[in-house]
């Protein structure tokens, strides 16, 4: 027990980086929209990915580097590759995720006047900023463990009550959408983008292991490490099939319009808490729903900021660890760069919603590419024979890599008018 709270750590805040727009939009949204039509494509994604983010961490855990690290030894092609991937996809999801977190701190603090239309987003990534680098990795890690327990406690409440209360009643004008047609697509490609995040930040587990190493001054086995973010992942797994039967249960089936805009569709998700819980809640779970949001802003602030670091520092400093100016500017790029998005699309009704839409098609086009990537560097020789993953899990990632290709160029090709 000493032992795995020396390791606690990136699991949770893997798990807590995850748990944020993925969870608490796109599988509410599902359920809403799609009653538990989904369920069984949130269960199947889950699988297929997480042999991806497990390399992560048993990468770092077995070699004592990161994955960008071992993308360099792959070839200057692939460490390349994931920091275009890393660039593209760097703005738009650091902008979904603070813009989803304003929004919910808007409906806090009832700040919706005009006046206060950039406040919270400036209070969200100014604060994060701050706590980063000066806090650094030892106040996210105590930070995150606290706000996880809160979250998963409330989640956990709401689902119980939802499930003795029972589905809503439907109306009798209700038509249930079809779900297995090409016109979902997009939705479903939204939804499994980020489900239970993108496959690119599988880096920033390698990276949060070997921090987590430095800070306690304990170097964990690879059993120990995998076990450990096992278990973050599995109760992100868990929370997105409570979110997807919230939605189900309280929306699916009656008359209630899901609101598009942003101040609009963060009070209706709130609502949903609130009536399984009651109206004395409303602040409780609007508080709870904040910090769930702001431990996400954090957690993408800092791994991105890392990641780029990292990448930056193997492809022009030849791998040599610099000194803290390149943290500093990391994490001033990332800030600036998901403001400059989110102050660009302000003026759209519906940016909120779209700009998710559009940060969790990106990722999900991507994953392909990372899958193959972390695939490659824990088979290869070069890796420590006893730590390579078993049969099972090579093949949960050949089938994960076929599916996720497959349904990428489906995608690419409805796009494109190619398919009907």
């Amino acid at each position: 027990m000493n032992r795995f709270f020396k390791v606690l750590g990136p699991g949770l805040l893997f798990a807590s980086t995850a748990i944020g727009v993925s969870h608490l939009v796109q599988s509410t949204r599902a359920g809403m929209i799609y009653g538990f039509g989904f369920l069984l494509v949130i269960v199947g994604i889950n699988i297929l990915k997480y042999p991806f983010f497990e390399y992560g961490t048993r990468y770092a855990a077995g070699t004592g580097e990161s994955l960008i690290d071992g993308y360099r030894s792959l070839g200057k092609w692939a460490i390349l590759t994931y920091f275009l991937v890393m660039v593209v996809s760097l703005f738009f999801v650091s902008a979904a995720v603070f813009q989803v977190t304003a929004v919910f701190m808007q409906e806090l603090f009832q700040l919706h006047e005009t006046a206060y239309r950039l406040l919270p987003l400036l209070l969200i990534i100014g604060s994060s900023f701050l706590i980063l680098a000066w806090g650094k990795y030892q106040f996210l890690d105590g930070f995150i463990k606290l706000v996880g327990l809160v979250m998963i406690l409330g989640v956990a409440i709401s689902f119980i009550l939802v499930l003795y209360k029972g589905s809503a009643a439907p109306s009798d004008q209700f038509e249930a959408p079809e779900i297995w047609s090409i016109g979902t697509l997009p939705f479903a490609i939204a939804l499994m983008g980020w489900m239970p995040t993108a496959v690119d930040l599988s880096t920033w587990n390698s990276l949060w292991t070997l921090e987590k190493q430095k800070a306690s001054g304990y170097q964990s086995s690879v059993k120990e490490a995998t076990r450990e973010f096992a278990l973050g992942y599995w109760i992100s797994a868990v929370l997105a099939v409570m979110f997807l039967t919230l939605g189900s249960y309280l929306v699916y089936g009656t008359d209630t319009v899901i609101i598009s805009g942003s101040a609009g569709f963060a009070n209706q998700v709130i609502h949903l808490f609130t009536a399984a819980m009651g109206e004395w809640s409303y602040y409780v779970i609007a508080t709870a729903a904040f910090c769930i949001m702001y431990g996400t802003s954090l957690g993408v602030l800092d791994g991105y900021s890392r990641a780029l670091k990292r990448t930056s520092e193997v492809l022009f400093k030849a791998g040599v660890v610099t000194d803290e100016k390149w943290h500093l500017a990391a994490l001033s790029v990332t800030a600036l760069g998901g403001f400059s998005l989110c102050y660009g699309l302000s003026g759209n009704p519906k940016g909120f919603l779209l700009l998710v839409d559009i940060a969790t098609v990106l990722s999900f086009l991507f994953a392909p590419i990372v899958a193959t990537l972390n695939y490659r560097l824990v088979t290869r020789k070069k890796f420590p024979e006893e730590h390579r993953p078993k049969f099972i899990m090579r093949a949960i990632s050949l089938l994960g890599i076929v599916t996720l290709s497959i349904l990428s160029l489906v995608y690419m090709g409805y796009y494109f008018g190619m398919v009907d």
